[in-house]
């Protein structure tokens, strides 16, 4: 059931769409610079079912899946790590307090000598920017454990793995589970910014292909298909942060 800001954010996107759409059909914004949203829905049904870029979808979907797996759980180890040795933490956490102010995109020379121009210096650039998030959530989430939670698994005698498995994933797991948004988010990003320069295929090398010959209509189409693709995956993730919030609060 949708809430009442639900239906509040529904309608401000509406307005927003609307007031795009006459801005464009009456001339305000030239054709020459954006095309009617109406006009990319219909461009990007018609590249849906051309299927011309099938391969680039599920290219970029296959990266984004790969990056964001090995983003949660590269960055859940370390994190685990981390806060398992205090001070080896006391040294990283300011390191990983200003991490998103060093541009990523700027290693991205080395990963071509390393990886190649391809599919894993995507996926390797998507996991630097997105692992970070995992990693800061991770040691989050294992902060908030209640005491009380410990103290009680001290009480039954609890060993580590059953402590872990039956308390301290089930406490921790809404902070765990917004690391997983913004890892995927981040991950999302990640690859489609870098098939701009480091591919041949993907939906972001078919965006730059498509501006660098003129075709509007089906680079339009492109960047709708990732501004839906990235709203629906987002939504369904944060439904689901919602019912862990939820829980937590209780």
């Amino acid at each position: 059931m949708i809430t009442r800001e639900g239906w509040i954010r529904f309608g401000v996107v509406a307005a927003l769409v609307a007031a795009f759409e006459a801005a464009c059909r009456f001339g305000f914004i030239p054709r020459t610079v954006v095309i009617a949203p109406t006009e990319m829905v219909v461009s990007l049904w018609r590249l849906i079912e051309s299927g011309e870029y099938n391969d680039d979808i599920l290219s970029t979907l296959r990266n984004v899946l790969a990056s964001s797996l090995l983003a949660v759980g590269l960055g859940f180890m370390t994190g685990v790590l981390i806060h398992a040795l205090p001070r080896l933490r006391a040294a990283i956490e300011p390191l990983l307090a200003s991490y998103y102010a060093i541009p990523t995109f700027m290693f991205y020379p080395v990963f071509i000598v390393v990886f190649g121009v391809g599919d894993r210096a995507i996926i390797a650039i998507a996991v630097l920017l997105s692992i970070v998030a995992m990693i800061t959530s991770t040691l989050t989430g294992l902060d908030r454990i209640p005491r009380v939670l410990r103290k009680t698994a001290r009480i039954y005698r609890m060993n580590l793995p059953a402590r872990a498995l039956l308390i301290d994933l089930p406490a921790a797991a809404p902070y765990l589970f917004t690391g997983i948004k913004l890892s995927f988010a981040y991950a999302f990003i990640g690859v489609i910014a870098s098939e701009f320069i480091l591919s041949g295929a993907g939906i972001g090398y078919s965006i730059a292909y498509t501006y660098n010959n003129f075709n509007n209509r089906n680079m339009y189409g492109l960047m709708l298909l990732v501004i839906l693709v990235a709203t629906i995956a987002n939504t369904a993730l944060d439904m689901i942060d919602r019912r862990l919030q939820t829980r937590l609060r209780r």
